[in-house]
Parts: structure tokens; C-alpha cells; sequence
């Protein structure tokens, strides 16, 4: 009996010690429960003691925690239709707040984001036009749907770090058009580009051409020039060589000698008849 006795004893000891002992585990937050109601919260990790048999633990993480959404439909302001698909990285910001209203339970929390996201996202594309969605794809359309889904969240106790659109689609009856939009606004914009890069090729053109003609323009007046000057060199030569009178003497020789050789050219038997009175025969035969 004695026995007996010591090892219930023992065994209640043991019970005892474990249920007043509970561990917080990093990342964790524990509320201890007396009796229904919450009267103390643990945050510190490690090994805590509680009172035994009357108190209980409830373990929430309150760590970053991904959620992914599922995908829906979303009309832009000007009444064309998306498919967005979003993820939310959240967190348990108010420990109490989230156990009262959701008891702690993740999947209800979940529910909650789901609701609060799709709300944000239309009413956020609602409120553009598709370009603008288009064109605020990334940090700026997250901004905007995370501070609006935390605007709806915050009553329970609830924060949503960052919710993203990881993929933004059109409907399959939809993409056909857009992308055909999309080609036309590229092929105008190319067009544009090759405009303008005609029109400065042409001012180019226009530029060398002027440039060209200017400068030819230049030597020709230059080759004028110098023709001038010398055919004015050359009467003063032959004016210098006239006023002297044996210079004269030969140089009339030498234009006569160059006449007489140009008559004389093609057949052999070509005859020079001169007149008794003419230049040449004074210079050849020493007619006076």
C-alpha cells in the first residue's frame, strides 16, 4: 500500500510539474487562459511556468506568413476586363484583437485576406484605365492595394506586409485585340520614328548639296581666276617679246616655222606654194 501510495504520489508530482510547465517557441506568441479568459501573454522563447491544472496555453505565430490568392476578375474603368492573381505576405499585429475575432485560427484569418484583397484590388483597377494598370504594374499598383486591403484588415488584429499581383492577364477573348492595339501603336510610333529620321536625313542631304555647290562654286571662280591671270602673263609675254625687235625677229621665225609645219602635215608630197610678198618667204628665201 505504502508503495502503491508513493508511486500516485510520485505520478501526480510528475503531472503537476508538466502542467505547469509550457515552452514559447521563436516567432511564437503564447496567451495563457484561466478559466476562459486570457491573463497573461508570453513572447520571451524558452521554458515558462503556469499554474498548474487551472491554466491553460494557446500558441499563435505571429512570424510573416504567405498566403496565395486565387485568381479573378477585375473591370478596369473603362470597362475592359482583367484577370488579376495576387499573393499576400501577412502578419499577426495585435495578438488579442486576432484571437478575439478569428480564435487564433489561420485559415479563418485567410478567409478574411482573401475577401479584403479582392475588394481592394477591383476597387484599386476599377479606378484606372487598362493602360494605367498597365503602366503601374509593379511597386506602384502594390502600394496601392496593400494600403487599402490593411484599411479593411485592421480590425482583426491583422497586417498585410505586401500585397502583390504576381501575374495581370487578359481574358483569352480579349488578348487577340489588345495585341493587335498593341502592334498598330508600335508601328505608328516606328513610323514616327522613320519620319523624323527621313527628315533630318533629307536637311542633311540638302546641307551637303548646298555645301557642294558652294564649293565648286568657289574653285570655278578660282579657275576663272587664274586663267585670267594667265592670259594676262601670257599677252605680257608676247607684248615684251614685240617690243623688242630682235626677240620679234625670232619669234615671228619660230610662228612661221610652226605654220609651215602644220601645213605640211598628213601627205609627203604635199607642196607649199607661197606668195613672193608673204612673211614666209622673206624668212625662208631672204625675199626683201
Amino acid at each position: 500500500m505504502k508503495k502503491t501510495l508513493i508511486w500516485i504520489i510520485a505520478a501526480a508530482a510528475v503531472i503537476t510539474v508538466f502542467s505547469s510547465l509550457y515552452t514559447v517557441q521563436y516567432n511564437d506568441v503564447v496567451l495563457i487562459q484561466q478559466f476562459g479568459r486570457v491573463v497573461g501573454i508570453q513572447r520571451e522563447p524558452g521554458l515558462h511556468v503556469k499554474t498548474p491544472f487551472i491554466q491553460s496555453t494557446i500558441n499563435i505565430y505571429d512570424g510573416s506568413r504567405i498566403y496565395d490568392i486565387p485568381q479573378s476578375d477585375v473591370i478596369t474603368r473603362d470597362k475592359k476586363s482583367m484577370i488579376a492573381d495576387d499573393y499576400v505576405i501577412w502578419t499577426v499585429s495585435d495578438v488579442m484583437k486576432y484571437y478575439q475575432t478569428l480564435g487564433g485560427v489561420s485559415t479563418r484569418a485567410e478567409e478574411r485576406i482573401d475577401a479584403a484583397v479582392y475588394n481592394a484590388t477591383k476597387n484599386t483597377i476599377s479606378a484606372m484605365s487598362q493602360d494605367e494598370v498597365i503602366a503601374a504594374r509593379g511597386i506602384e499598383l502594390t502600394n496601392l492595394i496593400t494600403a487599402e486591403s490593411n484599411s479593411d484588415i485592421a480590425g482583426y488584429g491583422i497586417e498585410i506586409l505586401t500585397a502583390e499581383i504576381k501575374a495581370l492577364d487578359l481574358p483569352d477573348d480579349n488578348k487577340e485585340a489588345v495585341y493587335e492595339r498593341m502592334i498598330s501603336e508600335r508601328g505608328n510610333i516606328a513610323a514616327g520614328y522613320k519620319a523624323k529620321g527621313d527628315a533630318e536625313a533629307q536637311k542633311i542631304r540638302n546641307e551637303t548639296d548646298k555645301n557642294v555647290a558652294i564649293t565648286i562654286a568657289d574653285a570655278n571662280k578660282q579657275a576663272e581666276t587664274l586663267n585670267a591671270e594667265g592670259e594676262a602673263e601670257y599677252m605680257k609675254i608676247l607684248s615684251d617679246a614685240y617690243n623688242d625687235e630682235d626677240k620679234s625677229d625670232f619669234y615671228n621665225y619660230l610662228r612661221s616655222l610652226d605654220a609651215i609645219k602644220e601645213s605640211l602635215k598628213g601627205n609627203k608630197d604635199n607642196t607649199l606654194i607661197l606668195d613672193k610678198d608673204s612673211e614666209l618667204a622673206r624668212i625662208l628665201y631672204g625675199v626683201q
